[in-house]
């Protein structure tokens, strides 16, 4: 029982570190509980608690969603304005894009509502309500209806917010998806009633030379001088609930949207952000940073480098498949770079140095306290950490290599199936299979999917994994190209490739006229896939135990902390839920003699021009606004344009969106990324070195009225000068 009871005035009031006004991804939910309220408006905030989060009412967080499935959007008009970052758009953008209609190159702008793009599969979800429910889940633990293991399970979550969701008032609402999810390592859960819009239309991108300024060369870079964002809005029906894509859909007439303020920025002023940022790891031990680097992020690093080299290559020579592939590439890159900047950054910033500082201080308490759980929890966490380090490793591999990397692949059911039901003549069964198999063709051929670049990536991928693990360790399909091939991977790759099943049309329809087990049996890819599937089987199923085990020790862990740091305030890890981060606006020195102002102008876009790079091509129009000064209401008061500014605010992946609001809670930016000297901050917030870059809402107004020529767009909003 010890183990169940929620220690809540120590959990809400956890360190790890002393606190920082500038540290915390906090919780709307708490802020009067934690204070983090009063401590936001010494800071300068100028709302009460109720202006933001509003349990019985309106408030800023209405305003605020999820876009799509990993970024962060804002509502910015009375009419369902959403506006976000150009590469939480990318995939719609490039969903809409083909070489006739190249609205990555050339950027796309709805000039009316008629014009604005219907988005299949995109969708944008508020947040409905919050509740805490961690009595609930304890107490089911506490009658034996569930181990405290069980708690932390997909099966259990699911089966619980299902549960409650069928007793709330919101259970005949439409749109309403009911979610759990547990805080503090199981210590506390919360039950998010989400609402959530099918049809999403894209209104406005700026051509990738704006969207994409830098690309990967300044990518987690500053200085930054990137106009990453993009316009979507949201239809509903005529009663403003969600609806799927029908022509008579309106554009939803929103309860809460943001005021852009223009009137700018100064070093020090008070930066609030509101969002969903992804995942952290910020109470890790030692040890389980050191699994980090070298068991995920160091392979990860090895594989996607590889896959970019090709995928750049080929993308290079084709618009046809840089428009395939352009998504999936920034996808890729993002977190290759990411991981490399991470490890540099644990080691630049003594990262290990800090968690081994703090876990001497909790075994000095956890003695002080003769509470034998916490004397022995982290000797557990370093055991079993060191046990599965080679195995998570290969996971990783896996993953990268088979999982992300290599599209080509089979589910052989349906074709057995088929194989059956033509045998036994049932002709209604078999017309639905070759239906199913047909489907199966169509997703690997899609239209974001090329066979030959694929067939590039497998050959430089498949080399490589044997690299990487002992050969002992290799799936079975290795030794078969061993003795079949003599090692001959490219061989063994075409013959895939060239000749299963799924390979090509002509060789799927033969199948389909004369289908027989025989003809699975001896198909490449079902054995490859197959050896694949069953590796990644073992793996996962051998790292499963230690899993469970490690959860219920962090557990413990945190608890302990809680107990040992009380009485300053703090948050659970990030778990792409809807968090609060506030500081300021702040320039930094990264090092010894280099300081980095706070700001950047339309001057470094043509300082960095380079028309020989793709990453680094200024538009035509662009060029000439900048030249004549033309910014019109948007300028610095010295004629200048700014483009992006730091602040020191918390925030990781999923932030990724997020409206940059001031003390008035007025909209002043859109957050879009890290910066390179604190990749770590996943793990540990450094203070001096973190900073969050942020385009400022001048430059998206002026590209979009002087670039776009829509000033429709700036017509709906609400802007204060």
């Amino acid at each position: 029982m010890k183990q169940l009871k929620f220690l809540l005035p120590a959990l809400l009031l956890l360190v790890v570190t002393s606190a920082r006004a500038d540290e915390g991804m906090w919780l709307l939910q708490l802020m009067q509980e934690q204070h983090s309220i009063e401590m936001m408006k010494k800071q300068g905030l100028k709302l009460d608690a109720i202006d933001i989060y509003n349990p019985n009412g309106v408030a800023l967080k209405d305003a605020v969603g999820i876009f799509g499935g990993g970024c962060t959007g804002e509502i910015i008009s009375p009419e369902g304005l959403i506006l976000t970052n150009h590469h939480c758009g990318y995939g719609a953008i490039q969903q809409h894009s083909s070489v006739e209609h190249d609205y990555l190159t050339n950027g796309f702008w709805a000039h009316s509502k008629e014009e604005e793009l219907p988005t299949p599969n995109l969708h944008f979800t508020f947040i409905e309500r919050i509740e805490d429910i961690t009595d609930v889940v304890n107490a089911k633990i506490t009658a034996g209806e569930i181990t405290e293991s069980e708690s932390f399970t997909y099966q259990f979550l699911r089966n619980i917010a299902t549960e409650l969701f069928e007793k709330s008032d919101l259970k005949d609402k439409k749109g309403i998806s009911p979610q759990v999810l547990p805080f503090y390592a199981g210590n506390k859960f919360y039950m998010f009633y989400r609402k959530v819009y099918s049809d999403v239309r894209m209104v406005a991108a700026p051509p990738s030379s704006i969207g994409k300024f830098g690309g990967e060369t300044d990518n987690w870079m500053w200085p930054r001088h990137t106009g990453d964002f993009s316009i979507f809005r949201i239809y509903a029906d005529a009663n403003g609930e969600p609806a799927d894509y029908n022509e008579s859909n309106i554009p939803l007439k929103t309860q809460k949207h943001l005021t852009i303020s223009i009137k700018g920025l100064e070093e020090e002023d008070y930066a609030m952000i509101l969002g969903f940022p992804g995942s952290t790891s910020r109470y890790l031990t030692v040890s389980e940073v050191q699994e980090r680097m070298e068991a995920i992020n160091a392979p990860r690093i090895q594989v996607r480098e590889e896959r970019l080299r090709v995928l750049r290559q080929e993308m290079e020579a084709s618009d046809k498949v840089r428009i395939q592939y352009s998504s999936k590439f920034a996808g890729s890159s993002n977190y290759w770079k990411n991981s490399i900047g991470m490890n540099k950054a644990i080691i630049d910033n003594d990262v290990l140095g800090t968690k081994a500082k703090q876990q001497e201080a909790f075994a000095t308490f956890a003695k002080t306290q003769g509470n034998k759980d916490y004397i022995e929890v982290i000797g557990k966490i370093d055991h079993i950490i060191n046990n599965r380090k080679q195995n998570e490793f290969e996971l990783t591999c896996l993953s990268e290599t088979f999982g992300a990397a290599i599209e080509f692949r089979m589910d052989e059911k349906p074709f057995r199936a088929y194989v059956k039901a033509t045998k036994e003549k049932n002709k209604q069964l078999a017309d639905s299979l070759q239906n199913v198999m047909k489907q199966e063709y169509e997703r690997r051929h899609n239209k974001d999917y090329d066979h030959e670049v694929d067939r590039k990536v497998a050959k430089a991928l498949i080399p490589l994994y044997a690299q990487l693990v002992s050969a002992e360790n290799l799936p079975d399909f290795y030794a078969f190209i061993q003795k079949n091939y003599k090692g001959n991977y490219d061989k063994f790759v075409d013959d895939v490739y060239n000749k299963s099943i799924l390979a090509n049309e002509s060789n799927f329809n033969a199948f389909i006229k004369k289908p027989t087990d025989a003809a699975i049996d001896k198909d490449l890819l079902v054995m490859y896939r197959n050896s694949v599937v069953e590796k990644a089987k073992a793996l996962s199923d051998a790292s499963s135990a230690p899993a469970k085990e490690l959860q219920l020790l962090r557990k413990t862990y945190i608890r302990g902390l809680a107990e040992m740091n009380a009485p300053a305030p703090a948050y659970p890890d990030a778990n792409f839920t809807m968090r609060l981060t506030y500081g300021n606006v702040k320039s930094y020195s990264p090092k010894d003699g280099v300081h980095y102002n706070f700001y950047t102008t339309t001057k470094g876009i043509l300082e960095k021009e380079n028309p020989n790079s793709t990453e680094f091509v200024v538009p035509a129009k662009l060029k000439e606004l900048i030249e004549n000064a033309d910014y019109g209401r948007y300028a610095l008061p010295n004629g200048e344009m700014p483009v992006c500014f730091l602040t020191n605010n918390d925030i990781t992946g999923g932030n990724s969106g997020s409206p940059v609001l001031n003390a008035k809670g007025e909209l002043i930016g859109c957050a879009f990324d890290g910066n390179w000297e604190s990749l770590s901050g996943d793990i540990n917030f450094d203070n001096k070195m973190q900073r969050c870059i942020n385009l400022d809402i001048r430059y998206v107004l002026f590209v979009i009225e002087k670039i776009g020529n829509c000033e429709r767009l700036i017509n709906e909003m609400t802007i204060v000068e």
